[in-house]
């Protein structure tokens, strides 16, 4: 592999495909003894994004009641 003078290098189908890599993927570069690991961060960025709400809603409502409120103009 070469790196670009953008720093930029390709990470082979088959590496990618193992890690479960697809676009909009986020990585990361982990140090460990002075060698570079690169490993695939698991959380996406929209579970992240609402992480905080998780378990706070105190509605009593079923699935279908919530849809059918958000349908309604």
């Amino acid at each position: 592999m070469r790196v670009t003078t953008k720093g930029q290098v390709t990470i082979p189908r088959n590496i990618r495909e193992i890690l479960g890599i697809t676009p909009e993927t986020k990585i990361a570069f982990r140090e460990e003894n002075g060698r570079f690991h690169l490993v695939k961060v698991d959380e996406p960025v929209a579970t992240r994004k609402f992480h905080r709400f998780r378990g706070i809603a105190t509605a009593k409502m079923s699935t279908d009641q919530i849809m059918d409120l958000t349908r309604e103009s």
